[in-house]
């Protein structure tokens, strides 16, 4: 483990200087008789002076004590902390490919916002998966790669639209031969494809495809725009998944977290995690304080 001191917002030292000039300035202000010198005549001072009722000394340890515990709340806002790479860390193996038909056919649907929105739903049901989208027409493109950050992945599924694919027509199983390469690239064990489709373009590749991925270990689900055809119950088989309608979003997050098959593996490599330890600096900030509440001799 390494124990050495570093700073994570350095910048606010700037302040520190700052502080030592502001110390002195107030103890070169500072007169035991609180500047009554400047007010009052010298003869006078002098007399109040022998009288014992005028006290002369300067007591630095307030200004001291004031300023030490500044400087240490500055300490604690730059953020000193110790590095740790001992951490374990581990990636989730089960991850989650979203292969969305985005043909003219289905943008242009008035089912594409339910589609949408249906597609939301199940990113949101992720949990600690990692999520990737596919789009595809007459081609297919990889529009997220898999991650664990769904916001950006329901941002960019919402951005989809009739002009975000430019390929005519509507080629699924090249939309599922990329999912089965994002998933073999990550080394994913058990994930799961969830194919959005119309049925437009399901045939024997798409077939192919979907037994290419049952035995990469993966499940292929399909969320039908239309009703049900033989061919999408065929797909749906042969990839040990299910037939999910447009109308049920809750369908397809229980079928995710219910049937959940998460895998976690720990990272060959390790994590750079920072242990802020401002706290204990502010902590040490009371200690001065504590001198403004000595009791004073009678």
């Amino acid at each position: 483990m390494n124990w050495e001191l570093t700073l994570l917002r350095p910048l606010w030292l700037l302040v520190l200087p700052v502080l030592a000039g502001l110390g002195w300035w107030l103890y070169r202000r500072q007169g035991g008789v609180g500047g009554w010198d400047r007010a009052a005549r010298p003869e006078l001072l002098r007399a109040m002076q022998a009288l014992g009722r005028v006290e002369t000394r300067r007591d630095a340890a307030p200004l001291v004590a004031t300023l030490g515990s500044a400087a240490l709340v500055v300490l604690a806002l730059s953020g000193p902390a110790v590095e740790r790479r001992d951490a374990v860390s581990f990636r989730n193996l089960d991850g989650v490919v979203y292969v969305i038909d985005a043909s003219a056919s289905v943008t242009e649907s008035p089912d594409w916002e339910a589609l949408v929105t249906m597609g939301r739903v199940g990113i949101a049901a992720l949990r600690a998966r990692p999520g990737g989208m596919v789009l595809y027409g007459g081609d297919a493109y990889v529009a997220t790669d898999l991650t664990t950050d769904h916001r950006q992945l329901g941002q960019t599924l919402s951005l989809v639209g009739p002009d975000t694919v430019p390929d005519p027509g509507s080629r699924p199983a090249r939309g599922l031969e990329l999912a089965a390469g994002m998933l073999r690239d990550a080394q994913v064990l058990a994930g799961d494809v969830i194919l959005f489709t119309d049925g437009a373009g399901l045939g024997p590749e798409s077939l192919q495809m979907t037994e290419a991925l049952a035995g990469q270990g993966a499940r292929l689900s399909l969320v039908s725009l239309t009703a049900a055809t033989p061919q999408m119950e065929a797909h749906a088989a042969l990839g040990g998944g299910r037939l999910l309608p447009l109308a049920d979003p809750d369908a397809l997050a229980d079928w995710l977290t219910q049937e959940a098959r998460d895998r976690l593996e720990q990272q060959e490599y390790p994590l750079l995690f920072w242990r802020d330890i401002g706290r204990l600096f502010l902590l040490l900030a009371l200690v001065p304080m504590l001198l403004l509440f000595r009791r004073q001799a009678a």
